[in-house]
């Protein structure tokens, strides 16, 4: 997988697909549901950003029943991942209220989300 600097920063050149990214690179792998709850969006709009960001390369997805689930892409190359880790570390204040809301998610016996 080949990332330009110019691709990469496009695609994160949105705060709710920079949201978006930054939580699942905290996270691991989240699911509409719960990007929608924690960023307080409507479904249509987190599903238009998650399409971005799959159709760029940055974001993988898997279906897993009715959920679909959300990753970064296991083959980013690593210049890209610092990039995340990073912002990620140096702005956890920008996520805190979105990472409250996703902790405050009602979860069922196996950690999964109980979405609506």
């Amino acid at each position: 997988m080949s990332f330009t600097p110019t691709e990469v920063f496009k695609s994160l050149a949105d705060d709710t697909r920079a949201r978006i990214v930054l939580l699942i690179t905290a996270e691991g792998e989240l699911c509409v549901c719960e990007l929608t709850e924690s960023l307080q969006e409507a479904q249509p709009k987190i599903s238009r950003h998650l399409a971005v960001l799959r159709t760029s390369g940055v974001l993988l997805d898997r279906r897993q029943g009715q959920w679909i689930y959300y990753r970064l892409h296991p083959e980013l190359p690593a210049w890209v991942l610092s990039i995340l880790k990073a912002t990620l570390a140096a702005n956890q204040h920008w996520l805190v209220d979105d990472l409250q809301r996703l902790q405050a998610m009602n979860r069922g016996p196996s950690n999964e989300p109980i979405c609506n």
